[in-house]
């Protein structure tokens, strides 16, 4: 007998349970605030409607499934079933957080807070979880490309909108970088660190490199198979170039860096906290992720 599903509701603390837990009271954050020209009751008020979103998204939950709540903090640490229904309470950004610990479950995503949030990503009203909910696991879903970066000492990456590769902070970063289906070109270079993304990405911090540069690149869709790719602020030098600072990857082509810094790092979607740790001599290979995001429309 198969187990019957079970709805995992994704959350994140909101700024008002923040602040509260930082100061101790209400009262005590709002005289914080108020020191500083803003009003906690802007905060409260989003947090309330967090709170009744996730109270109507749970009554809508079919009696039958389990039930499980994990808070964003603790995603590294939850361990998701294959009859898992996932269900994100929140921003896009979050949907992009539990992305990568997935194989293949849907995510239904529910916005509490549509005048803020646009809504990517977080696609439905709470009022619709009742209609949605018993149908999630044969809803039919977009495919969301996801981007992997796997090092050579089998570290990997997965993330939804984007990889960062480059060194903590931001600095220079010193690496060599190749294009697998180029002709094995590569090149030495000193850069601000080199951004790799999705479709899905294309819509945040991707977007801004690839307005910024005026690049004539064209940018994927969420379900494309491709990535494009940036190289932010190269440095020319006699020992370094800037001839391969943007670019596009297939389904099967792959982007490979080689460490020549004593630290540099790898994270997706933000996550800085949650990143791959790269030392002198390593090299990494990114490109198309094989699994992607199931997100019922």
């Amino acid at each position: 007998m198969s187990l019957a599903p079970r709805a995992v509701l994704v959350r994140r603390t909101t700024e008002y349970e923040e602040l509260v837990a930082r100061h101790g009271t209400h009262g005590q954050a709002a005289f914080f605030l108020r020191s500083r020209g803003r009003d906690v009751e802007e905060l409260a008020d989003r947090h309330h409607r967090t709170r009744r979103t996730l109270a109507e998204v749970t009554s809508a939950i079919p009696p039958t499934w389990r039930q499980a709540q994990v808070e964003r903090a603790d995603l590294d640490r939850f361990l998701f079933a294959p009859e898992d229904v996932v269900v994100v309470v929140g921003q896009d950004g979050l949907v992009a957080n539990v992305a990568k610990y997935l194989a293949g479950q849907p995510v239904l995503g529910f916005d509490p807070d549509p005048d803020r949030n646009p809504g990517v990503l977080v696609r439905h009203r709470p009022v619709d979880a009742a209609k949605l909910l018993p149908s999630a696991t044969t809803a039919a879903t977009d495919e969301l490309t996801m981007v992997e970066a796997v090092a050579d000492d089998t570290q990997r990456l997965v993330a939804l909108n984007e990889i960062y590769l480059g060194a903590a902070g931001h600095q220079t970063a010193r690496y060599r970088l190749g294009l697998e289906d180029d002709g094995g070109v590569v090149e030495a270079q000193a850069s601000s660190g080199v951004l790799i993304g999705t479709g899905t990405g294309a819509t945040g911090w991707l977007r801004s490199v690839w307005q910024e540069r005026s690049s004539g690149l064209r940018l994927p869709r969420p379900t494309d198979e491709r990535l494009l790719w940036f190289v932010r602020e190269a440095w020319p030098s006699p020992a370094t170039g800037t001839s391969l600072v943007a670019g596009e990857l297939s389904a099967s082509s792959r982007l490979s860096l080689t460490v020549e810094s004593e630290r540099l790092i790898a994270f997706g979607d933000g996550m800085e906290s949650d990143a791959v740790e790269l030392t002198w001599g390593q090299s990494v290979r990114v490109g198309v992720c094989r699994e992607r995001l199931r997100l019922v429309g």
